[in-house]
């Protein structure tokens, strides 16, 4: 066994030892191996398509047997097979290696070239991947594809089935080929990235647009079932109520004391309206008091407050309270509870919001509920709430045994500590 690198048991492999050398034999077919490099990197911003041509163009070039591209993921913890020749191009995405495991995890860590000229199941550094057929290939060269800019992007590997040295020149050609590599996988992988963030945006934008949509509509027939019927009603009362003022004065004073009545019903419902699109509490005592008030307008059963006075974001602080009413509604309607509890605090960087209830509980739905009368149905809205501005709901309930729902919300490092109007 011999290997490229001054590890510990492994000699430095020199430019000149038996067995033959990668096929680059000549100034012209490494200026062809080249040129198709310099094309394949201009050829589009994809990782996988860039890494598969450069995996075809090496083996072609070199007479080796097969090649494999790995390149760091987006965590930069491991690395993915984005490019091998047939027929191990069916496993591209599938194939993961955590930094500093197998061969291509040892270049990763170290930075260096590696060779195994033959036995490199007795190396300690080489790990086997059923899928990747090891044990078909007896010699192998890994090398690091990294750059000034980008630095480490990822890791060249050839194998051979037959024994062969890998000289310095060679390593020398890959090593080049791997710089050229890294600046286009590089791009690429920033071009992945900002197409995931764009799709994010755009799932984003979809569900404020479709939430804005359902409020608007809530807010409708609101007004339509609500507002606009009392206001029909009150002109028919002021009507009779005209009509009766000389003939039956009594009838006139009944009809306008009916009026009245529906004027603060609707001024009523107004406000609830208008506390529908924003809770004006909110602007005034944050989300803390906002919270208070809210348990004070539930009179079915005893709610314990434990609350910190931290302000967020206006558009977190609605969430978290509209999450908060939900709750609260549906333990009117659905929990027989006699106790609440809701816990507000600012934790490391995460707003947690947790309302927990002592009634009856109910099974957690595998599938959102379809029935707006169901407490599936309520979480469903509350969950999507929580993903609207980037946070994720748990719901923890069996029957008999209450209900516990948390919400977390991740904040920005200012969103922690400035005010909500900062």
């Amino acid at each position: 066994m011999t290997s490229f690198g001054r590890e510990p048991g492994h000699a430095l492999l020199g430019p000149y030892q038996e067995g033959s050398v990668l096929g680059l034999t000549s100034a012209e077919s490494a200026n062809a191996l080249l040129l198709g490099i310099v094309e394949a990197t201009s050829s589009g911003p994809h990782v996988e398509p860039l890494a598969a041509a450069v995996a075809r163009l090496i083996t072609e070039a070199t007479a080796t047997d097969v090649c494999f591209v790995h390149v760091l993921d987006d965590t930069e913890r491991s690395l993915t097979l984005a490019g091998a020749t047939p027929p191990f191009d069916q496993y591209v995405g599938e194939i993961q290696l955590p930094i500093g495991s197998g061969v291509a995890g040892w270049v990763a860590s170290h930075r260096e070239p590696a060779v195994i000229v033959e036995r490199k199941e007795e190396d300690p550094r080489y790990m086997p991947i059923p899928a990747l057929r090891g044990t078909d290939y007896t010699s192998m060269a890994s090398i690091p594809m990294e750059s000034g800019p980008s630095g480490l992007v990822g890791v060249l590997n050839v194998h051979t089935v037959r024994r062969r040295q890998f000289t310095d020149s060679d390593l020398q050609l890959l090593g080049v080929i791997g710089r050229l590599v890294a600046g286009a996988l590089h791009q690429a992988r920033v071009h992945r990235k900002l197409e995931a963030r764009e799709r994010a945006h755009e799932r984003f934008a979809e569900q404020v647009i479709a939430a804005q949509e359902a409020e608007r509509r809530r807010l409708a027939g609101d007004i339509h079932d609500g507002i606009s019927q009392r206001l029909v009603t009150l002109s028919y009362h002021l009507d009779a109520a005209g009509h009766s003022i000389t003939a039956d004065p009594e009838v006139a004073v009944e009809q306008l004391g009916l009026a009245r009545d529906l004027v603060n019903l609707t001024l009523d419902e107004a406000r609830a309206a208008i506390g529908g699109l924003r809770p004006p509490v909110l602007d005034d005592l944050g989300l803390a008091g906002g919270l208070a008030s809210l348990a004070r307008s539930v009179p079915q059963f005893e709610i314990e407050l434990e609350l910190d006075d931290d302000r967020l974001p206006e558009h977190v602080e609605i969430a978290l309270y509209r999450i908060a009413q939900e709750c609260l509604q549906n333990i009117t309607k659905h929990a027989r509870a006699t106790l609440a509890r809701i816990r507000f605090r600012v934790h490391r960087g995460t707003a947690w919001l947790e309302v927990i209830d002592d009634g009856v509980g109910f099974d957690v739905a595998p599938a959102p509920s379809v029935d707006p009368h169901s407490p599936g149905y309520g979480m469903q809205s509350m969950a999507e709430r929580a993903e609207l501005v980037g946070g994720r709901l748990r719901v923890i309930s069996r029957r008999g045994s209450g209900t516990t729902i948390i919400a977390t919300v991740p904040l920005a490092p200012s969103d922690a500590d400035a005010p909500a109007d900062a």
